[in-house]
């Protein structure tokens, strides 16, 4: 196998995918808060809240279609550029996604259409029930991905069959409840609300300074807050359970975030800042807090969490037990089409879990079976990612996080009891933030997908095998393309976006208008209010 189309495909993905994931996070958010803003109009029948849910919802729609078009071309790339890996474990994958597409985003699909041309045919309540449908089917489509990513994470409820030579669905109810995917789902959900809360405290703040749509800049800032500060804490909170589930489940991803080369004794510290050297196997600088890794990682002060050189060589042992595994696969092949000793299936039943490893050897040689001992130690110290983008990743994510919490609170306590009035500053940085919650969401991407190389799923298939055959000049040309469609894209994103939001609110203006007049006049009548 040519590494060149490896690294590539790999680059490819990742570009697409983390492109694609600058519309999910504010799809997910902006869905439940037009859903807020409408049930509010429905509940007071005050027409400012409907020309908000009309407004957001209009953004909401843009972002939606984009989301759309570059989710369906990612998703042709597990044909185009890792046929191996679709062949491997299609059975298990393709499940979750054939549920997201038939069920999900059909539902999502078919009512965003209701939702958008649907105001004067639905009443009230009934649209109401069609804006919930969106959000709904929105929080699903998520919900099936992370559960397809989750066991690509932490593969269980499957078994390798070696006389087919793949991967085969033994329980869906132990992929569907997998634990490291209902971590991340409920983790990823939540930054999605952050990041559309952001957005909406932005534009609105942006509103405010320059006093244009004042009523429906306040208000949509009070929902932004409160939503924005419930989901930013729920975000540190769920990723506490992420971080528990990967000292569980995924030991090496959590010595590479935390840099962890040695074992120590429980309970282990937190390295706060760092600068992790890879070829020295130390971290220079660090900065430490005791005991509190050993609290994020096994929720206790008496169990140690493993450094990352007892990892690798817990991995080369492993890769060692798995040239057994290889070698039994090999003698049932070559038993396929008669009767197949059933010793010969129990005794690779007892090694099949390091068989994975093995096939790293593949990197190195083509039967793992001759594999030298050199070789051996290579292929376990590929279990080790690259430290220092996944730690430093992990920090600033975590930063930005609770840079979240005081914006969102601070926001929140104007709202509530300052009468809605924000100073300046606090408005223009509003302004600057609106692209961190982004940066967050990508940088998590790159702890979650980075941190498990060299596997495609762990500890069962890896990257290096899950290509398609191409040549790299094929790949490269399907990169370069995807780079441009997806900046086209991107540039009518961004335009549109812009757009509306320098137009503003541009549906129901006179009814609004008449209502806030009446409004002021009511407001001016009452003493106890008057400023």
């Amino acid at each position: 196998m040519d590494f060149g189309v490896v690294e590539l495909s790999r680059l490819q993905f990742a570009a697409t995918a983390l492109f694609h994931f600058l519309f999910v996070p504010l799809t997910l958010g902006l869905a439940v808060i037009v859903a807020i803003m409408e049930t509010v109009y429905v509940m007071t029948e005050r027409p400012i809240w409907r020309q908000m849910t009309k407004f957001w919802g209009l953004l909401f729609g843009i972002n939606f279609a984009l989301g759309v078009a570059t989710g369906i071309t990612m998703e042709f790339q597990f044909g185009m550029n890792w046929a191996y890996y679709s062949h491997y474990v299609g059975d298990i994958f393709g499940a979750p996604l054939a549920i997201e597409g038939l069920m999900a985003f059909f539902l999502e699909a078919t009512f965003v259409g209701l939702w958008f041309f649907g105001w004067d045919r639905l009443s009230r309540r009934q649209h109401l029930v069609v804006g919930w449908l969106v959000a709904l089917g929105s929080n699903f489509s998520a919900l099936w991905i992370l559960i397809a990513n989750g066991w690509m994470q932490f593969p269980v409820g499957a078994q390798f069959n070696p006389i087919t030579m793949r991967m085969e669905l033994v329980s869906f109810f132990e992929v569907m409840f997998n634990p490291v995917a209902q971590a991340k789902f409920v983790h990823t959900v939540s930054a999605g609300y952050v990041t559309a809360s952001v957005f909406v405290l932005g534009v609105s703040a942006w509103y405010l300074l320059g006093g244009r749509h004042v009523e429906l800049a306040r208000r949509s800032i009070a929902v932004a807050s409160a939503f924005g500060l419930a989901s930013a804490l729920s975000v540190v909170v769920l990723g506490d359970e992420s971080g528990y589930d990967a000292g569980e489940n995924q030991k090496m991803k959590m010595a590479a975030i935390e840099a962890m080369w040695e074992t120590e004794p429980a309970p282990a510290s937190f390295t706060l800042l760092g600068w992790p050297d890879q070829q020295a196997r130390e971290t220079k600088w660090a900065i430490h807090i005791p005991y509190v890794m050993g609290l994020i990682g096994t929720r206790s002060l008496t169990e140690e969490i493993k450094g990352i050189d007892q990892l690798e060589a817990e991995a080369k042992t492993r890769v060692e037990n798995g040239i057994r595994a290889y070698d039994l696969m090999t003698q049932i092949q070559a038993q396929r089409g008669a009767d197949v000793d059933p010793a010969l299936i129990a005794a690779f039943r007892e090694h099949e879990h390091d068989l994975g490893h093995a096939l790293l050897l593949k990197r190195y040689v083509e039967d793992p079976r001759q594999a030298t001992a050199e070789q051996i130690a290579r292929a376990a110290a590929d279990t080790v990612p690259t430290v220092w983008p996944i730690f430093w990743a992990f920090r600033i994510m975590v930063g930005l996080g609770f840079g979240f919490i005081v914006l969102m609170g601070y926001f929140f306590w104007r709202a509530s009891f300052r009468r809605m009035r924000f100073p300046r500053w606090a408005l223009r940085l509003a302004v600057l933030v609106i692209p961190a919650p982004w940066i967050a969401a990508e940088l998590g991407w790159i702890v979650a997908e980075f941190g498990r190389q060299p596997w495609t799923v762990a500890d069962v298939l890896p990257t290096a095998l899950s290509v398609s055959h191409l040549s790299v000049a094929e790949v490269a040309l399907t990169l370069a393309g995807f780079c441009l469609l997806y900046t086209a894209l991107f540039v009518v994103e961004i335009g549109l976006m812009l757009k509306f939001i320098r137009q503003g609110p541009h549906e129901d203006v006179e009814l609004t208008q008449r209502w806030m007049a009446s409004h002021r006049q009511r407001l001016a009548g009452r003493p106890e209010v008057v400023r």
